[in-house]
This record gives structure tokens, sequence and C-alpha cells, in this order.
């Protein structure tokens, strides 16, 4: 037997040996740390409960404050906002993990003057141009119009260069215009300069959002969106505070703050702030199809709220345009495959908790009926006393 044959030979028996043996060399799996792995004890219902409940929270807040309460002042009010989010994303970065995040972001200052400023730019106009609406708009019809802003922002995009125009696409969005305008005829309390403003404040949102997508492009910018609000919240500050140096601080008063109460300013800075805090942890644990989905209940909430709240009223005309709006958004963010697996998915839960507990679902049938009937009477009927009577309390 030649040398060779024997090497071959002796390797053959070396790896039948190892193959044969019981006891792996090393370990794939520590079971130590399997066992000791920290598991999250809240359940994800509870974040979008959470973002549900802010979300809706910071938009009927400031509706309050500036039309119930008739602060006056909504670049003020944006301006304390920023100002607020400023220190305390500083603290967060100081004190805490959360903002962690921008250690990766290559952030020079060239960068922060190129592409940071403008975006902060946008979105200061957008956030005034948005509370400047609820001086003039109800908040069932300002969530109406924010239907559209997928389609701004489409435009923006091909407009930028981000995007290649496509028929498609162009087809789906035109079913949200198209909605939006029956919404919009539908309208009662119909208001030119509240519907300009809140049409700046989609196209500069729209602006905005193009401008990040292009930023987050490269690997080298994912930024979540307390980070972003690390990097933006700064600008927008200052932008703001200059233009309310020149428009609202000759007019404000004390009073006007004593009317409003500093506890409630600070409350509502911070629900604010724990809004962009809530979106963060509901992304990280769900994902931005929830996100999205919970975007489209959260809105339809926000109707509801407005009607019982201020006594908005809402035509039937209104909530056939918005339907087809809502449902022409869901399809164009989510697309036909994807809608398609979740309604699968969710009448498969559906009919296992039907199975598990039928009394409960029959109750919940009932109770989305009765829903539905109370909402149509008062869209029939208008503005009721029980209306009026929560704002007066308000």
């Amino acid at each position: 037997m030649s040398a060779e044959d024997k090497m071959r030979t002796s390797g053959e028996g070396l790896r039948e040996a190892s193959s044969s043996s019981s006891a792996p060399v090393l370990p794939t799996v520590n079971p130590d740390a399997e066992k000791s792995a920290p598991k999250s004890s809240i359940p994800a219902a509870a974040y979008v409960i959470a973002w549900i409940s802010l979300s809706s929270s910071v938009i009927l807040f400031n509706k309050w404050i500036l039309s119930t309460l008739n602060f006056r002042f909504p670049v003020i009010l944006t301006t304390y906002h920023l100002i607020f989010a400023t220190i305390m994303t500083q603290l967060l970065a100081r004190y805490t993990t959360l903002i962690d995040g921008r250690k990766s972001v290559k952030m020079t200052g060239r960068v922060y003057l190129r592409a940071i400023v403008p975006i902060g730019v946008f979105f200061s106009l957008s956030l005034i141009c948005g509370n400047l609406t609820y001086l003039y708009l109800s908040v069932a019809f300002i969530q109406m119009l924010k239907a559209t802003t997928p389609v701004a922002v489409l435009l923006a995009s091909w407009g930028m260069g981000v995007s290649q125009p496509s028929l498609k696409v162009f087809l789906n969005v035109m079913v949200i215009v198209f909605g939006v305008v029956l919404a919009s005829l539908g309208e009662i309390r119909f208001v030119m300069t509240g519907f300009l403003y809140q049409l700046g404040g989609i196209v500069f949102e729209a602006m905005r959002l193009t401008m990040v997508q292009r930023l987050l492009s490269s690997a080298d910018f994912k930024m979540d969106p307390l980070v972003s609000l690390y990097y933006f919240a700064p600008v927008c500050a200052t932008m703001n505070l200059i233009v309310a140096l020149l428009w609202e601080v000759p007019k404000v008063t004390m009073a006007d703050f004593n009317n409003v109460g500093y506890t409630m300013f600070i409350l509502n800075g911070l629900c604010a702030f724990l809004l962009n805090v809530s979106v963060v942890f509901l992304i990280g644990k769900t994902s931005v199809l929830v996100l999205t989905l919970c975007g489209v209940l959260k809105d339809i909430l926000l109707v509801a709220a407005s009607m019982l709240i201020w006594g908005t009223p809402v035509t039937g005309l209104q909530f056939f345009g918005y339907g087809i709006a809502l449902c022409g958004m869901v399809y164009f963010k989510l697309g036909y495959d994807t809608l398609k697996s979740y309604v699968a998915e969710s009448g498969r839960r559906w009919a296992e908790f039907g199975a598990t507990r039928p009394a409960l679902r029959k109750l919940v049938v009932a109770g989305t009926v009765v829903s539905v009937i109370l909402m149509l009477f008062t869209c029939a009927g208008g503005s009721s006393s029980l209306p009026v009577s929560l704002a007066a309390r308000l």
C-alpha cells in the first residue's frame, strides 16, 4: 500500500470515529443561557393600546387647548412641544440607552447642515400648519383630509426622483383622492382658510418624508423615530421660536397661559413626547404593518371622539367618502398579497375565538352593531345635548 493510500485510509478512519462519537466536542447551544434568556412579560396589545391612546390624546389635547380653552397661539404651543422634546431627548441620550442608535449614525456638521436642517425646516412648517388647522376645522374633518398624505408623499417622491412613476399606483391613490373629495363635499363646517392650512401641512409633511426617505437610503443613516427626534427637534424648535417671536409672542398675555394652566401645559408636552417613545416600542415589538392598521383604527376613533366631545356633525356622504379613502389608503400601504394573508389569518383567529368563547363573540358583534347605529343616528341628527354638555364639562 502506498503512502497516499495509507493517509486516505487513516483520514476515513478518523471521520468514522468522529461521527460515531456520542458527545459533541463543542455544544451548539448553551443550556444555561437558554434558560436564563429574559422574555418580555408585556403583551404586544399593550403597546398597540398605548400608541393609539397617546396619538389620539395628543390630537384631542391640542384641539382642546387651542379651541375649547381659546389659546389661539398654535406656533407657541408647537414651539413648546419641540423645546420639551429637545430637553427630554438630551436627557435620555445622557442617562438611558433608548437613543443609543444615534451612535451608529455617521453624523457630521456638513451632513447636519445639508440634510438634517432642511428636513427640520419642513418638519417645522408641517407642524405649524397642522396646528393652525385646529383653529378652523373639526378633528373629524382634519383626519379625513390627512388620508391624502400618501398621495402627496407619492407625488413628492416622483418629483424628487426617489421612486419611478407607476400607472397602477397612480390609479390606486386616485381612489383615496376621490374618497376625500366626497368627504369634503359632505362637510358642513367647511372653512377655506383651515382647508388651505391643512393642505399646506400635508404638502410640507410629504416633502419631509420624501427627504427622510432619500436620506435613509444610505445604511449609514438608519434612524428610529426617537433618534430622528433627537436630531430634528433642536432645528424645529429654533425655527418655530423665530416664527413665534415675530408672529404670536407680541399678542400673547399671561392671562392666556393662566387660562390653560401650567399643569396642563406640562401634561400636554409630556403626552406629545411619550407618543414618540411609544412609536419606537410599538415598531420594535410588533411591525410596521401593525402600525399602519393601528393608524387607520386611530383615525376612526378620532372621528367618533370628535362627534362625542365637540358635537361635530358628520354627514352620510362624509362617512361614505372617508370609508373609500381609508380602504384605498390601506391597499396602497400594504398591497393585495399582504392584505389577503392578513384577512385569512384574521378570519381563522375570529373562528377560533367564536369556538372557544361564543357568548363573548356575540357580545362583540352586538356592541359593534349598536355603535354603528348610534353613529348613524348622531350623523343624521347633528349636534345633540350630550356632546354639548361634554364639551362644556371639558
